[in-house]
């Protein structure tokens, strides 16, 4: 009897299995809680926003939460990217009114192109911690260490873990929205305020028609091709 023929295996992407990933974590407080056993008592939830885009700068803040963070946590605070537009402007007015201290920086295009994306990162990080009117005493970071003398604590998927961390995540991603969606009007025809500078289909093939404007990174590929395109 002849056999059936074999269906093909459909891959899961990494990225479908990461976002399964960061949906069974649970973001608590319970990093700020172990580091207050140790004595910490102002710490900073420190993340990046804009890492992967083509346009724009790169976004990060740093959030110093009370101890008592059960309002932000029944308002169901999260990872930004696992929120809805709607949660993320209603939890970042939740977290301005509740946080000790709130700081926000930015790395621009052309400072991406000269140093890289991943140190570009580090530097708008460090800035915010900087810019903080209260000194931390310890930094939870997500997934990076920086170059300043406070004790740090790296976590892998530390937006999806810790409340601080997801609060830095929401106010790094509001502010930027808001960037981008004022950006459009100054940059039209990219359809910035639908994808804030992520590479999308329709963002790709603006760039091919209009070319990259001042405000693109260069070093990033499709950019670059866009623009050898344009002046070959």
């Amino acid at each position: 009897m002849p056999r059936s023929p074999r269906r093909p295996v459909r891959s899961v992407s990494s990225s479908a299995a990461k976002q399964r990933l960061l949906k069974s974590l649970v973001c608590s407080d319970a990093p700020e809680q172990s580091l207050r056993l140790r004595g910490f008592r102002l710490i900073a939830g420190i993340d990046e926003v804009g890492r992967g885009c083509l346009f724009g700068p790169v976004v990060a803040a740093a959030v110093i939460l009370p101890e008592c963070v059960d309002a932000l946590a029944l308002a169901g605070l999260k990872d930004s990217k696992q929120l809805t537009h709607l949660q993320r402007e209603s939890l970042d007015r939740l977290i301005r009114s509740t946080a000790l201290a709130i700081s926000i920086a930015e790395i621009d295009a052309a400072t991406i192109d000269c140093v890289n994306i991943y140190q570009a990162t580090r530097l708008a990080m460090l800035s915010a911690v900087r810019a903080l009117a209260i000194a931390p005493d310890h930094l939870l970071i997500d997934a990076m260490q920086l170059d300043h003398p406070c004790p740090q604590t790296k976590l892998i998927h530390g937006d999806a873990l810790s409340l601080s961390i997801a609060a830095a995540s929401v106010v790094a991603k509001v502010h930027r929205d808001r960037l981008l969606s004022a950006l459009d009007a100054t940059h039209p025809g990219y359809g910035l305020a639908a994808h804030k500078g992520y590479a999308t289909a329709q963002h790709l093939r603006a760039l091919t028609l209009l070319g990259p404007t001042p405000l693109h990174r260069l070093s990033f590929a499709p950019v670059k091709a866009a623009a050898n395109q344009l002046h070959p």
